[in-house]
């Protein structure tokens, strides 16, 4: 149940109402952005709600208990507020978003309907649909290790312990010819190895991709260059002479840590745990008789 003071409450009760929808935005790195279905930019506590993103909203499911409560939220791709280019390097990507009911001739008159995180976003042309997530949906969230035959650190962080920033570790590479946003050649790595940078981290220096990164799907060592192809498309045009860097890549097996690491100290899976035979294996007379294991294999 949602409390209103007594002026928006009586506000509501009147046959005409000036009310409209608020969507407030934080990403993760702090920034703050607001939108709003009204025709004109609405104030509120700080945070200018501008009306040129044409934003809408689906119907808001809720129900009782811990069932994630979502909606979609729809707009227009504004250059001033939200792009295209914004979307697809993911910066909204887990941002919270509070969404407030607000009188738009007195702003000091609101209430908050929901708050949540965004969740999938799809894009289009001109135009983007995102999901919003309730609160109950970090419940879902995996919490604590599992046993698992994998590692289950990144490569380069505390729990791994490599220096990604050692020159056996990272490359820096020049593009020499592009065959989509996703897949190009590259010079300057010729002292590393088929496969290396499998895995690994590509990072943007210069060109219309500075800043933003992507994982690694696949390298290989060609003749005169090295042959990447990326998990995803880059959101802006990859052009032959942008540069690069890229950190080594893991397939977080105990063999490659130990091989290409010597990092098997700090190995974060459980290579010699029982597999699916050992959990579905039963007795057999045979074996015994035989001398061997009570237990197949």
């Amino acid at each position: 149940m949602k409390t209103l003071d007594a002026g928006f409450a009586a506000h509501i009760d009147q046959v005409v109402t000036t009310l409209c929808w608020c969507w407030k935005l934080t990403r993760k790195d702090g920034v703050v952005r607001g939108f709003t279905d009204h025709d004109v930019d609405v104030p509120v506590g700080g945070v200018t709600y501008a009306a040129a993103s044409g934003f809408s909203a689906s119907q808001i499911q809720s129900g009782i208990g811990l069932a994630v409560d979502n909606l979609d939220v729809a707009g227009a791709l504004s250059a001033d507020n939200l792009t295209d280019a914004d979307l697809s390097a993911g910066v909204y990507d887990g941002a919270d978003i509070e969404i407030w009911r607000v009188n738009w001739a007195n702003p000091t008159q609101r209430v908050m309907m929901r708050k949540g995180t965004i969740g999938e976003v799809k894009r289009g042309k001109v135009a983007f649909q995102a999901e919003v997530r309730g609160m109950a949906q970090k419940l879902t969230a995996t919490v604590g290790r599992a046993y698992a035959y994998d590692c289950d650190a990144d490569v380069g962080d505390s729990r791994c312990g490599i220096n990604c920033n050692l020159p056996a570790y990272k490359g820096a590479g020049t593009i020499t010819s592009v065959l989509d946003a996703r897949r190009f050649s590259a010079s300057g790595l010729s002292a590393f190895a088929d496969t290396w940078f499998t895995g690994g981290k590509l990072t943007w220096v210069t060109g219309a991709n500075a800043g933003l990164s992507m994982e690694v799907k696949r390298y290989s060592k060609g003749a005169s260059a090295g042959v990447f192809a990326l998990w995803q498309p880059m959101p802006q045009d990859v052009e032959a002479g942008d540069t690069f860097t890229v950190t080594v890549g893991c397939d977080k097996t105990f063999a490659t840590c130990k091989a290409k690491f010597a990092n098997a100290a700090n190995f974060r899976g459980f290579p010699y745990i029982p597999g699916n035979d050992t959990s579905i294996s039963y007795p057999s007379s045979t074996q015994a008789l035989d001398g061997g294991s009570r237990y197949g294999n």
